[in-house]
């Protein structure tokens, strides 16, 4: 059973930075999509960053801010976020699909398993 679990969630003040982490276990990785997902109250989940075997995606309103990277020694994926605005608050959660997807890695339905999420907060 894949498990998915987030850390490095925070408040921080606008232009600060976090780094975000998803730990797995069951799960290794191949190469399929993993990504970053959140969701601010109020409004729907929409996908952050994804990276998968073919290279990464990223939200227009995030790039150039954020980077995500893998460990795929450990099966870790990490968000490294810069410059947060009070935009980028929200849960975030990480995904990873355990079949190839021939769609965007940015795409909830690339996915068969979610994290529980990490709270993000910016202040202005």
């Amino acid at each position: 059973q894949v498990q998915l679990v987030e850390s490095g969630g925070g408040s921080v003040q606008s232009g600060g930075s976090l780094r975000l982490s998803c730990s797995t276990s069951g799960y290794t990785y191949s190469g399929y999509c993993m990504g970053w997902f959140r969701q601010a109250p109020g409004k729907e989940r929409e996908g952050v960053a994804a990276i998968a075997s073919d290279g990464t995606a990223y939200a227009d309103s995030v790039k150039g801010r954020f980077t995500i990277s893998i460990d795929s020694a450990k099966n870790t994926l990490f968000l490294q976020m810069n410059t947060l605005k009070p935009e980028d608050a929200g849960m975030y959660q990480c995904a990873a699909a355990g079949l190839f997807w021939s769609g965007f890695c940015l795409q909830e339905s690339a996915y068969n398993a979610w994290g529980q999420g990490t709270q993000v907060t910016v202040s202005s």
